[in-house]
């Protein structure tokens, strides 16, 4: 079980650590005093990342699409600390291929009359199953906090206000595979919020905005340390409300 030094100290664990938002995130949250835990679906690149971060920083392999692995994770944590005071469900992918799409690709193969249901799935089973059952799994641990909270990094695409909005920029750009795996994370997250809200659990989603990462082939407009701000608001917002989708503007629409 966990030293003394380490008891007063917030723990969490952000999936997808090793890059990114995610990366971004985790860095924040070890200069606020928390020990992270930070999930890479390859050891060795969550251990360069912790690395870098810092002392705090722990590397633990997690793939959000494996139970086996899921499990094996939130064991550790227990064993270590316990309890899990923070959950980031940062991991996503945008596409079901290897080789990095730009956007325009990612829309011509997104569209509905022609989508690949293999794609769809192999998506969802990260951006949308996945969050479920990582956090599922993480509810033990999330008990045994007295502040505990879930943030799951969502998408201003999944908004169906806006997509359905003539004049809205995201219209075109709204797609089945990743735009509406993120439809659906915000109802995942809805659903998380409704169910968690009496035991004091909060449950919240957030888009980081159109930035720079892998997940666009690096196309955002916007750079890693603006489009995490909002998420690290977010994760280190210990008394703030349950049931929300912020942006970097503040409220968003469902």
């Amino acid at each position: 079980m966990e030293d003394q030094t380490a008891s007063n100290k917030q723990i969490a664990l952000v999936t997808g650590a090793n890059q990114g938002v995610g990366n971004e995130i985790a860095k924040a949250l070890v200069a606020n005093g928390y020990i992270v835990y930070v999930g890479s679906r390859k050891l060795e690149n969550g251990e360069k990342a912790a690395t870098e971060i810092g002392k705090n920083a722990k590397a633990i392999q997690l793939d959000v699409t494996s139970q086996q692995s899921i499990s094996a994770a939130i064991e550790t944590i227990n064993n270590a600390h316990g309890r899990l005071d923070l959950l980031v469900n940062n991991a996503g992918i945008s596409h079901g291929g290897t080789a990095p799409k730009n956007p325009e690709e990612l829309m011509a193969s997104g569209r509905a009359v022609k989508v690949s249901l293999d794609e769809v799935r192999t998506v969802w089973e990260t951006n949308v199953f996945g969050v479920i059952a990582m956090t599922q799994a993480a509810l033990p641990l999330l008990r045994q906090s007295v502040a505990a909270r879930i943030v799951n990094v969502s998408s201003g695409l999944g908004s169906l206000t806006w997509i359905t909005d003539p004049e809205c920029w995201a219209r075109e750009h709204f797609g089945i595979v990743y735009a509406a795996s993120k439809t659906a994370l915000n109802a995942v997250t809805v659903a998380f919020a409704l169910e968690l809200e009496k035991e004091g659990i909060k449950v919240n989603a957030t888009s980081p905005g159109y930035t720079a990462t892998a997940l666009n082939n690096f196309r955002g407009t916007d750079s890693l340390e603006v489009g995490s701000r909002e998420p690290i608001r977010v994760a280190l917002e210990t008394d703030g409300p349950t049931g929300g989708f912020t942006g970097p503007d503040g409220p968003m629409p469902w």
